[in-house]
């Protein structure tokens, strides 16, 4: 890191901006310095504005890019260089007003019908009936929908600042229905502007005695865990190569039916009708006495 680098990041640091644009304006210093081959704190206003027509002409960027850009540099002059800035030699681009594109209600219910998952299918229903952003979006958690005020608390939103938004009964009853279908409820929750850190999710005491309800068996019911080749985890792996070891499982040898001339023998005939008889199945002695009924001592 160079010296001018780590003036600028401090300078950042102690006005309390926030991650995402400490790291947008040290790039575009770094683009702006690597543009002219040279350290920014040789450059001057006659460099900026040549930067600023690149920009547009060579990278094609939006007018929002451009002023993005241009905040960097004029903070990395006034407040690290500390030298003078010219808004006059150096203009923020005009913004281009368009009008937004808005969808009817038929489109709208086609494009959520349209989700491929419950889960994508809730996620449109939010930020159409909310209005919220992408991100603020990816940090809602189920402790910031309150459905007695009918609002959803969106915390650390744009500039770090917090806001409520309406709840719809339509988007609330959805919400609901998708939590209830839920297989595996989430206890923990990944909070983005904290460093990515991973917080446990806290539940209200009826959420949490039903959850705990759900492990106990009724009454007269044993839990039998499978263990061993027939784990869940390893019985996929493990039961073909069980197979392939056991080797091919022997046919059934059909015995040829008797010819017309051949005369079957007496004891394949049945004792009170003379009719011939057909063997179904052949017992061995072991498998004789494991299904003969079990023997009680006499009694004396």
């Amino acid at each position: 890191m160079t010296h001018l680098r780590k003036m600028m990041l401090e300078e950042l640091e102690r006005r309390n901006y926030a991650q995402t644009t400490i790291d947008c304006y040290l790039r575009a210093v770094a683009e702006f310095s690597f543009h002219f081959h040279c350290s920014p704190s040789q450059l001057g206003t006659q460099h900026i504005r040549q930067y600023q027509a690149h920009l547009f002409r060579q990278r094609k960027l939006a007018p929002s890019t451009v002023t993005q850009h241009l905040a960097a540099l004029r903070f990395f002059y006034i407040k690290t260089l500390r030298k003078p800035w010219s808004i006059a030699e150096t203009p923020y681009p005009k913004k281009v007003q368009r009008l937004p594109i808005i969808l009817s209600p038929e489109e709208v219910t086609q494009l959520i019908n349209s989700a491929l998952t419950p889960f994508h299918r809730i996620l449109l229903m939010t930020l159409y009936a909310t209005g919220v952003r992408r991100a603020e979006l990816a940090r809602l958690k189920i402790t910031d929908i309150d459905s007695r005020r009918m609002i959803i608390h969106i915390q650390g939103g744009k500039g770090r600042k917090d806001r409520d938004v309406m709840l719809s009964p339509t988007l609330l009853e959805a919400l609901r229905e998708y939590w209830r279908g839920l297989r595996r409820k989430p206890t923990h929750w990944r909070d983005r502007a904290h460093n990515n850190e991973e917080k446990l999710l806290p539940l209200s005491l009826d959420e949490f005695l039903r959850r705990f309800l759900l492990h106990l068996l009724p009454r007269g019911f044993v839990r039998i865990p499978h263990f061993g080749f027939l784990a869940n985890r390893r019985r996929a792996t493990l039961l073909p190569l069980c197979f392939q070891l056991l080797g091919p499982i022997p046919q059934p040898q059909i015995e040829p039916a008797a010819s017309a001339d051949q005369q079957p023998s007496p004891f394949c005939r049945c004792p009170n009708c003379g009719g011939t008889m057909v063997i179904i199945q052949t017992l061995t002695a072991f498998q004789i006495l494991l299904r003969s009924p079990p023997s009680f001592p006499r009694a004396a």
